[in-house]
């Protein structure tokens, strides 16, 4: 039985056949040789609200043969204190796989481990699988193996998507370069639990000069709001804005996962100069997650 828990936990050839798969989903879209969830029923299980992550899973498992409903965390008894191993085994005897999104980590792996079914991580506060899978299919759709390459994260490099990326770097072998103010930055334990060229540093100038992508998300993630006058503050000069990119590689892609905040992690008129590639990349989240689903029942 297979589960996408973190990228940290993915094997090197499973992450590479994920990305592979993708393109044959991608261009087979309406007319899929097979129809691999046939017959099964699969729950999005959601604390935390989305567009793209919902709307995407959605499709995708419809797309891919299954009934697929949505609980909200709040609508069933795991929003009223129900431990998450009980929710787990429960919903393991009636269903056929299960994507969450929600805060802890540790919620996504006990279910996993308790309801016996297929397990993908939606988002959690400690990682962002699914998203950075799609980034990474998307800019090689764009720009060919992203191995050897430059990625420059910024803003906060202490979330969950920056973290997704660490792993990915030290598995796939290009270069992350994390641009943000010293607090806001990856704790040293993750760097080493990664390994790879990961370079951590204050300098925004300097890391994204070279750059092959330039990477940013909001400056206050869902349930950090309490902090986000200090966020703002602090983040204020941590923008993707056209002075950013004159320093990039020719060429360089610039990639935002959404929701997207104007004048803040990037200015308005570099948004709209990169708008295909951002929403390119938001569409293929459909792409690369019916590859996991894929993955995670073959």
């Amino acid at each position: 039985m297979k589960h996408l828990l973190s990228l940290e936990k993915l094997p090197l050839a499973d992450f590479e056949k994920i990305l592979r798969n993708a393109k044959v989903f991608k261009s087979e879209r309406g007319a899929h040789k097979t129809s691999p969830l046939a017959g099964q029923t699969w729950a999005l299980i959601f604390s935390k609200s989305s567009t793209r992550t919902r709307v995407s899973f959605e499709t995708g498992i419809r797309e891919l043969g299954a009934g697929v409903m949505f609980l909200n965390a709040n609508d069933i008894q795991l929003g009223r204190g129900e431990p998450i191993q009980d929710t787990a085994r429960v919903l393991g005897r009636m269903i056929h796989g299960a994507i969450i999104r929600t805060y802890a980590q540790s919620d996504v792996e006990t279910f996993a481990e308790f309801s016996k079914i297929p397990t993908i991580n939606a988002l959690t506060d400690d990682e962002h699988p699914c998203q950075i899978l799609t980034d990474i299919f998307t800019f090689e759709e764009k720009r060919g193996p992203i191995a050897g390459k430059v990625v420059t994260f910024v803003g906060d490099g202490a979330c969950n998507v920056p973290i997704s990326w660490i792993f990915a770097a030290a598995k796939l072998g290009f270069e992350l370069r994390i641009a943000a103010p010293k607090q806001f930055q990856p704790s040293a334990e993750i760097l080493k639990r990664a390994g790879g060229k990961i370079i951590c540093t204050e300098d925004l100038q300097a890391a994204a000069s070279g750059a092959d992508m330039l990477y940013t998300d909001v400056w206050v993630s869902m349930g950090k709001e309490s902090e986000a006058a200090e966020r703002i503050k602090v983040l204020g000069g941590y923008q993707i804005n056209a002075a950013l990119v004159k320093l990039a590689k020719p060429g360089a892609l610039v990639m935002h996962c959404l929701p997207a905040y104007r004048g803040k992690e990037i200015d308005a008129a570099t948004f709209e100069a990169h708008a295909d590639t951002i929403f390119t990349q938001a569409e293929n989240r459909l792409h690369t997650q019916k590859a996991i689903l894929n993955w995670a029942v073959s």
